[in-house]
């Protein structure tokens, strides 16, 4: 394996930090103030910005855009899961820079399932305003009456009725449904219930603007309502659409999300590595800014321990996050699943005990919304559930670890889809 990054790679991460230098963190106060104004001012908090809208064009004049997906005729700037790891780790350090790119979730992951799965008439309508960056989508798999955590429990019906299917069923945390310019929903639900355990699901594309589709509420994180992006709780109710909507064929839901969630499972890892970064860079200049019983902080022996220890987990998640990268691009995702699940436990869980950390270091300023250390704590915090549940993850390697140990005529070993 190679630890070096490519030419290619190199340039668009030079290129991606002189952005973030001149263009996010300069605004990242400005963000937050636009969408508070909209909904003090316009009585709206669920409005587009201006500054994403404005950032957006100059991201794509220096060719940072779309650079999540690999290869895809119609995403020829697309990189490998190995180059585009380090690019996604610098996105990840503000919540809201990679829609700047083109890069945010859960955009990504919905782009890659049209571009796999999806018909040539399914890419025209959804997947290329969505590589323009003119719409916004939603995955919606997770239910509030059962434990999505597996997702054969899903119970959302989808019924064939002639050339169309019917939809009936309850979603909760689907997040970018709360943006206006959500458009369309990958959604998942059970068409056959009678069907072997894994051959139940299907995924069928649902615009959002379809009769009987209803947004009942935003579900705020931590007190965070994530607009204009937000999480919502959503009905389907005889919700009808075109068969040819249907992603791959009835019974193929399983499969797609296997193929769905590994790489968003790692681009996830990414930017928690990201946030970990950050979280650690505003430590230290807290450290050493602040002066305490006669010396600076940073020079105390905890909080030295705790520097320590912060790079050591960072570096850490980062090596198995490019080792996960790697396979994913020489063997594919399904040898990867162990490294995918690996750093799905490792990264997130990493990240919360350095950003804690780090309120620890500002005191009461770091749980307060003068710093961003409380909104990246309670973003982070939601990780360890989405994309599958870390107890969930860690069976899953605990099963394969047992494989390599077990006779030819042990269980076969079923590995679960998850997501929150």
């Amino acid at each position: 394996m190679e630890f070096e990054y490519s030419p290619r790679c190199n340039e668009l991460r030079e290129k991606l930090l002189k952005f973030m230098d001149e263009h996010i963190y300069p605004n990242e106060h400005a963000y937050k103030n636009e969408v508070d104004s909209n909904g003090k001012d316009k009585g709206n908090r669920w409005i587009p910005t201006k500054i994403i809208e404005e950032l957006k064009p100059k991201a794509r004049e220096q060719g940072l855009w779309n650079l999540f997906l690999p290869k895809s005729t119609r995403a020829p700037e697309g990189l490998s899961n190995t180059d585009y790891a380090p690019l996604c780790e610098i996105m990840g350090r503000i919540p809201w820079a990679p829609e700047v790119f083109n890069c945010s979730a859960p955009d990504t992951g919905n782009m890659e399932t049209i571009e796999r799965y999806g018909s040539e008439e399914n890419k025209r309508e959804w997947l290329e305003p969505l590589l323009r960056g003119e719409i916004r989508s939603a995955f919606a798999m997770t239910e509030p009456d059962v434990a999505s955590s597996d997702a054969t429990n899903v119970e959302t019906r989808i019924e064939r009725a002639g050339n169309d299917y019917v939809i009936n069923g309850h979603k909760w945390w689907i997040s970018g449904a709360g943006d206006p310019r959500c458009k369309i929903f990958i959604l998942m639900g059970k068409t056959d219930p009678t069907a072997a355990r894994h051959s139940q699901q299907s995924m069928i594309l649902v615009p959002a603007d379809t009769k009987g589709v209803t947004i009942k509420r935003p579900l705020p994180v931590f007190g965070y309502d994530d607009a204009p992006h937000g999480h919502c709780e959503i009905l389907f109710e005889n919700v009808r659409v075109p068969a040819s909507n249907i992603l791959l064929g009835e019974g193929r839901g399983f499969e797609i999300a296997q193929g769905r969630l590994g790489p968003g499972r790692i681009h996830h890892c990414m930017r928690a590595i990201g946030t970990a970064e950050r979280a650690l860079e505003l430590m230290c200049r807290r450290l050493n800014s602040r002066t305490a019983f006669g010396k600076k902080i940073s020079e105390q022996g905890v909080w030295r321990e705790r520097i320590a220890e912060s790079r050591i987990l960072i570096d850490s998640a980062r090596l198995l996050t490019l080792k996960a990268a790697y396979m994913m691009d020489t063997v594919g995702n399904k040898y990867a699943k162990s490294e995918i699940a690996m750093i799905k436990v490792l990264a997130p869980n990493m990240a919360q005990k350095i950003i804690d950390w780090a309120i620890q270091a500002h005191g009461g300023g770091g749980v307060s919304d003068d710093f961003p250390l409380a909104q990246l704590w309670a973003h982070n915090r939601t990780l360890r559930i989405a994309d599958g549940p870390d107890e969930v993850h860690r069976n899953a390697i605990a099963k394969l670890e047992l494989a390599r140990y077990m006779s030819i005529t042990g269980e076969e070993l079923e590995l679960p889809v998850t997501r929150s």
